[in-house]
């Protein structure tokens, strides 16, 4: 008697592009095509109507019954994920990363104890929009820290763009600049400002000869799949990071799909700057679409052995 083998079709959430909903938001069209080429299915969400608060709204598309789920898209709020998780079960579909893992790898307090001695050392003070803290919660945070300059961010973003005006404090020990580049942080970041304010120690990094100074390294349950430049240098060639010290946390962490961004330290060693959810992680402008395709659609018996840097399993 013949028999058959069942295959299973790897699926993903892209976020519509708000002027064409029956098509992927441009910035993410490239890789969907590639999906629709690999055998994959592309389904569309509404990510305003989500960040609007009205979850059954973005999920309108989605038909009923299309099983698990990865999303790529724009980054989600930890809660607004969580609403689109359950929204997605009332039609029968769930996300391929549940809402607790999203907010461990997605937001640094989630994360930090776990890479604790591979990343900067960091302290954080839950902030409300618009709300800096004063300048005596920020003296008593510091004090957490070494002494010296740091970076100031919330729990996912930086604003590095504007470095001397709303990111680095030359001295921690000077309460008032510290207040001063705070304070314009959290006016910036304004209604997107996640979490609360975070510190972070800064060290001295260096950049490789023609090479990114800071790469991504794209792990599918706690196996190194791909590692590209981070998506703001200007070239695509990428040194070879030790992961070994990196892997054990990234299985501790225990996330289905996870980034890593590292960077190399003025004295040779390897260190984590960011942790971050892979499905709302961009890919280098020059990264090899279809490689990533292969990641997501790899199954996850095919990841027991690592892949040479800069390449997925065939």
């Amino acid at each position: 008697m013949a028999t058959t083998t069942a295959t299973t079709t790897t699926t993903v959430l892209y976020c519509s592009d708000p002027l064409h909903e029956r098509r992927a938001d441009a910035h993410f069209a490239a890789e969907a095509r590639q999906l629709r080429a690999a055998g994959g299915t592309v389904l569309l969400i509404d990510h305003d109507a989500l960040l609007a608060g009205d979850a059954e709204r973005a999920v309108a598309r989605v038909p009923e019954g299309a099983g698990t789920a990865w999303y790529r898209g724009w980054m989600i709020p930890a809660g607004r994920y969580a609403e689109l998780d359950a929204a997605l079960r009332g039609r029968g579909c769930e996300l391929a990363v549940p809402p607790q893992a999203y907010r461990r790898a997605h937001e640094l307090p989630g994360w930090y104890e776990t890479f604790a001695g591979l990343t900067p050392v960091s302290g954080w003070l839950p902030t409300a929009q618009g709300a800096a803290p004063d300048q005596e919660g920020l003296a008593v945070l510091a004090a957490g820290l070494p002494p010296g300059a740091a970076v100031v961010k919330d729990y996912v973003k930086s604003r590095k763009h504007e470095w001397d005006e709303a990111c680095y404090v030359p001295d921690l020990a000077d309460a008032a600049a510290l207040h001063r580049v705070v304070a314009r942080f959290v006016e910036l970041q304004g209604e997107f400002l996640t979490g609360g304010v975070v510190l972070r120690a800064f060290e001295q990094f260096v950049a490789p000869r023609d090479a990114a100074a800071e790469v991504r390294v794209w792990w599918r349950e706690g196996t190194p799949r791909m590692v590209t430049a981070h998506p703001d240098s200007p070239v695509a060639e990428v040194p070879a990071p030790d992961l070994e010290p990196v892997r054990a946390a990234v299985e501790a962490l225990d996330c289905p799909f996870v980034t890593t961004d590292l960077a190399l330290r003025a004295d040779g060693v390897w260190r984590v700057v960011e942790v971050g959810d892979g499905q709302v992680s961009d890919l280098h402008r020059e990264a090899d679409h279809a490689a990533f395709v292969r990641l997501l659609t790899a199954d996850q018996a095919l990841l027991c052995t690592p892949a040479p840097s800069g390449t997925t399993p065939a």
